[in-house]
């Protein structure tokens, strides 16, 4: 058994489907944040067989539950306080999300305004499907 040592404060990122966690790393911006983040690959689970996990000190404003939860809804976020678990975060796919995903119709407002922000919103919950804000194009993950 991996073991890393305790995390004082922070957040853990759990049960996120292995080989994901890198993907989760970088939509986040945490490769621009100043603090300690350990990504742990391929770790045991017996609920998935293997998971990603990731630690990263400090609160909770340096995550975007929105951007987390259309990666991955099924992701624990565990709140950590003097070395214990204070909270769980349950994660659901967002109504609407800004700058994740880009619109790849060419004939979209967003690809003649560069400066336009990308906006999705959820149209299908079961099927996962986001439509531009702008144009109605399709995304489905």
């Amino acid at each position: 058994m991996l073991n890393i040592s305790g995390l004082k404060e922070g957040i853990v990122l759990d049960h996120i489907e292995a080989g994901k966690s890198l993907e989760i790393y970088y939509n986040l911006g945490l490769d621009k944040l100043d603090c300690q983040v350990a990504i742990i690959k391929n770790a045991r689970s017996n609920k998935m067989g293997k998971k990603d996990i990731i630690k990263i000190e400090g609160g909770l404003d340096h995550i975007d539950l929105d951007i987390l939860g259309y990666i991955d809804h099924n992701i624990t976020v565990n709140i950590i306080r003097d070395n214990l678990i204070v909270e769980k975060k349950a994660l659901s796919l967002p109504k609407k999300i800004t700058n994740v995903i880009q619109c790849k119709n060419p004939r979209c407002i967003t690809s003649i305004e560069q400066g336009l922000p990308h906006v999705f919103y959820l149209a299908d919950e079961e099927k996962e499907i986001y439509r531009c804000m702008y144009c109605e194009e399709k995304y489905s993950k």
